[in-house]
C-alpha cells in the first residue's frame, strides 16, 4: 500500500533525495613539504569552533601579555606559548596521516605529535588554521 504521507522531497533512484548534499566533516590534503604524504583534517564547524576556542582562550591572553613585554624572559615564554598553541591545534584538528612512517611506525596524530617532522607539523598547522578561516589577529590569539 502507498503512504499518503509525503516528505516533500524528490527521491532518485538511489533513495536519496534529489539535491541532496553529503557534507564530509574532514578534508584530507596532499602535503606539499612531504610528497606523497596525505594528512586528514576536521572542518570546521559551529560545535568546533566554539571547542577550540575554549582551548585556545586563555592561552592567547598570556601570549598577548608576554608580547607585550620588554623582557627576554617575556620573549622565551611567549615564544612557548605559541608552540603550546600550535600543539593544541594540531591535537583539536589533526585526524590521521597517510603515507608516512615515523621511526618505523605508520604515523599517528600522537606519534606526529611526539616525534614527526616539525616541517610537516607546521604546515598542518597551518592548514587547520586556514580551514578555521582564521584572520591574522586572531591567529595571535
Amino acid at each position: 500500500m502507498r503512504s499518503l504521507w509525503h516528505s516533500g522531497k524528490d527521491v532518485g533512484a538511489s533513495g536519496k533525495a534529489v539535491g541532496e548534499s553529503n557534507y564530509g566533516s574532514t578534508l584530507a590534503i596532499n602535503s606539499l613539504v612531504y610528497p606523497g604524504v596525505t594528512f586528514t583534517i576536521n572542518r570546521i564547524s559551529f560545535g568546533r569552533r566554539m571547542d577550540l576556542c575554549r582551548r585556545v582562550r586563555e592561552l592567547g591572553q598570556r601570549l598577548q601579555f608576554l608580547e607585550a613585554g620588554d623582557r627576554l624572559s617575556d620573549k622565551i615564554e611567549s615564544n612557548f606559548l605559541a608552540h603550546e598553541i600550535d600543539q593544541v591545534y594540531l591535537e583539536w584538528g589533526l585526524v590521521g596521516v597517510d603515507g608516512l612512517l615515523i621511526d618505523g611506525e605508520p604515523a599517528t596524530p600522537d606519534l606526529m605529535l611526539a616525534a614527526g617532522p616539525e616541517p610537516l607539523a607546521k604546515e598542518i598547522v597551518e592548514a587547520i588554521r586556514g580551514q578555521c578561516g582564521l584572520n591574522e589577529e586572531e591567529r595571535k590569539n
